[in-house]
């Protein structure tokens, strides 16, 4: 079902760490009248995420890292997730492979794209693709971690599959990414 849209303005209220911009359009409804609407757009960039997996030692790596976001929001803000990062320019094979050794150490040659999903839509700009990937010891290059440039501080976590599902159950892991993958993970039977 496309819509028809008409932009009547667009505003940048900031234009800092991403861009956020008020916009008022009008938009036909099903029953055939336009309304005028205004909507604030988080524009962060598209990104990828990528769940690493090792089937022979039933593991996958994940990062720990400190979101301030989820800190605000009533919550210690260390998440364990699943690697990711923006697309910067780049496609989302070379994107994610790039996060992949930034991140975790590994250097991936083959990520699988599984699916590709808006994470927040009501506010959000962000079209994020999801991969999965098999890892091996010997395509660890460095110890990860991610860009001190970037304000980053990644501690690499590698752990069972079957500690990684359960830590959904708990809480433990609340990152709405690393859970689709996790999930699409038992779903496809990539680790038995």
């Amino acid at each position: 079902m496309q819509k028809e849209i008409r932009i009547k303005q667009v505003e940048t209220l900031s234009d800092d760490w991403y861009v956020l911009k008020k916009t008022t359009f009008e938009y036909q409804r099903r029953d055939g009248s336009w309304q005028t609407v205004s909507r604030e757009t988080y524009d962060r960039g598209n990104g990828a995420t990528i769940l690493l997996y090792n089937p022979l030692k039933k593991t996958v790596i994940l990062t720990r890292q400190f979101r301030f976001p989820a800190f605000v929001n009533d919550h210690s803000g260390v998440l364990i997730e699943t690697c990711a990062g923006l697309l910067d320019q780049d496609d989302p094979v070379t994107s994610i492979q790039r996060e992949a050794a930034e991140e975790t150490g590994y250097l991936i040659q083959q990520p699988r794209k599984v699916f590709e999903a808006f994470m927040s839509p009501g506010s959000v700009t962000e079209r994020l693709y999801f991969f999965v990937a098999e890892y091996q010891e010997n395509q660890k290059i460095t110890e990860g971690g991610g860009l001190p440039s970037d304000g980053e501080d990644i501690e690499v976590l590698e752990m069972p599959f079957a500690e990684a599902l359960r830590m959904i159950q708990s809480g433990e892991i609340a990152d709405g990414k690393t859970i689709m993958l996790l999930q699409h993970a038992a779903l496809a039977g990539l680790i038995n």
